[in-house]
């Protein structure tokens, strides 16, 4: 999947995620900005390249504001905006 565009998922609310992902060139890389960052910052990545590689997506820039979410949820947003900026091919 081609990432297109600029999208979003999520919000800033306690126990989710904002997600934004936005085109770029060179692989997929993440950002994440996390409550939890220092107990769970690896796991939370881990689960966006995966979410990330099971849409087949090349390259893009994912950006994690997370408040405390459960990993099925940041899952969940990341592939939303993943569709979302990608038209859902």
């Amino acid at each position: 999947m081609n990432v297109r565009t600029l999208a979003s998922a999520g919000t800033l609310e306690s126990s989710d995620a904002y997600v934004e992902v936005l085109p770029s060139d060179g692989g997929v890389t993440v950002e994440v900005e996390s409550i939890v960052k220092r107990q769970f910052g690896a796991a939370i990545e881990a689960s966006v390249r995966e979410v990330a590689a099971a849409l087949d997506v090349a390259s893009c820039e994912i950006r994690i504001h997370d408040r405390g979410a459960l990993d099925c949820v940041i899952r969940a947003r990341v592939e939303t905006a993943i569709r979302r900026a990608g038209g859902d091919e």
